[in-house]
């Protein structure tokens, strides 16, 4: 069965987005650098790390803010062309997008679609609302957060509302120039 990551850059004070996030402004104010790990002359530890999510990826589920913010960026397809993307709303749009799914029967729904068709390959959650609604559920495997030296002060929390404690086993770390990788497995 498909593991369930989350796999997400944040700056040192846990957001995934500044203030003032949105369509226009993808990442707020202040976090257009949370990604240069990849894109601006990423070392060799960092490229691998990213090759890897993207060869292993089978689905993503996303909540519909990522999608409504990124979706003109990725265009049909997703942020991993070719991969199916399930997309957690309270309404679907009125138009069809090549590669979405439009789920609106909840998050837990949504990640079991998502494991059907990725079959032995993994699924990635995209965005902050998506893993704090999935965790406290038990549906993700396994945290991945890649920290950027970087303090935002503000904007989308990844781990703002989550109910309980939920207990985490470390599986590896790596640093880089730009990013500190850490990834955990979800114990409890």
């Amino acid at each position: 069965m498909a593991l369930v990551i989350c796999d997400m850059s944040i700056s040192l004070d846990g957001y995934v987005t500044g203030p003032n996030a949105s369509r226009a402004n993808p990442f707020g104010d202040g976090a257009g650098g949370l990604h240069d790990w990849m894109f601006q002359n990423p070392i060799d530890e960092d490229r691998r790390l990213l090759d890897d999510a993207v060869a292993h990826c089978g689905a993503i589920v996303m909540g519909r803010t990522s999608f409504d913010k990124t979706v003109n960026e990725w265009g049909p397809g997703g942020p991993v062309p070719g991969t199916p993307n399930f997309v957690v709303t309270h309404h679907a749009p009125a138009q069809a997008h090549e590669g979405y799914t439009f789920v609106t029967d909840g998050v837990a729904s949504a990640i079991e679609q998502a494991r059907e068709a990725a079959a032995d390959r993994r699924v990635g959650l995209h965005g902050a609302t998506v893993a704090q609604q999935a965790l406290p559920l038990g549906l993700v495997d396994e945290i991945f957060v890649h920290v950027v030296p970087l303090l935002l002060g503000g904007g989308t929390p990844l781990f703002a509302a989550l109910g309980s404690a939920i207990e985490l086993e470390r599986i590896a770390t790596h640093a880089s120039p730009a990013v500190d990788h850490l990834r955990y497995r979800v114990v409890s």
